[in-house]
């Protein structure tokens, strides 16, 4: 069974407040392409225009330091087919989450998706402040665990109250891939199944949108 979780983006939509939104609108409508083709054959192509941090987006090592892997670079591997554990921390109890949250857990080498609940704000105002993070700690400790990758449902993996990034320093310097902008966390069992967030392949692109699933085995 397939699991999506993947915000929808659609025109207009805002993903991180201060960048812009998306534009999503026809190149080549249905009805001028019946100039181009015979009676009864239509087609629509669409012209998008976005920043790359729109949606459920992946990060890779490029987006935080100049000589990292972009998109292109890193490996199918890293971003398909990951063993993955979900850990619940609902930011009802706290909004700062530190190492202390993943100890006992089998994290080695798999993707570890973090279910703090944010997503029912997801294009609300209340989305972008005072959500659930990580602190640097708890991303030494990830990083020092082994783990592959970290997504989490909410608006950014560090905390967006200061100007310093420390989980994506700890994280993207280690080569370990981040998710952000997740969703329907609470539909995956804890453990069980197989994670993916597979971008296309640009080159020069540290951040694109993913559609992101669980395979629940």
């Amino acid at each position: 069974m397939l699991i999506d979780l993947s915000h929808t983006i659609q025109n207009q939509l805002i993903t991180y407040k201060g960048l812009p939104a998306p534009v999503i609108c026809d190149f080549l409508s249905r009805e001028l392409s019946k100039n181009f083709y015979d009676e009864g054959t239509t087609f629509q192509i669409a012209k998008i225009e976005m920043v790359s941090n729109t949606g459920t987006y992946v990060d890779c090592p490029f987006h935080r330091f100049e000589d990292g892997q972009d998109v292109s670079e890193v490996e199918l591997e890293r971003f398909a087919e990951l063993e993955g554990i979900v850990i619940a921390i609902p930011f009802a109890e706290r909004l700062d989450i530190g190492p202390e949250q993943f100890v006992g857990f089998d994290i080695k080498d798999k993707a570890v998706l973090v279910h703090t609940g944010w997503a029912q704000h997801w294009n609300t105002d209340l989305y972008f402040e005072g959500h659930p993070y990580l602190t640097q700690a708890a991303a030494e400790y990830l990083r020092d665990a082994g783990v592959k990758l970290v997504g989490i449902d909410s608006h950014n993996i560090d905390d967006t109250a200061g100007r310093s990034r420390p989980v994506h320093t700890t994280l993207l310097g280690a080569g370990i891939l981040i998710v952000e902008h997740l969703c329907n966390l609470e539909a995956l069992p804890q453990a069980g199944f197989k994670f993916s967030a597979v971008p296309p392949k640009f080159k020069g692109v540290g951040t694109f949108p993913v559609r992101a699933m669980a395979r629940v085995y």
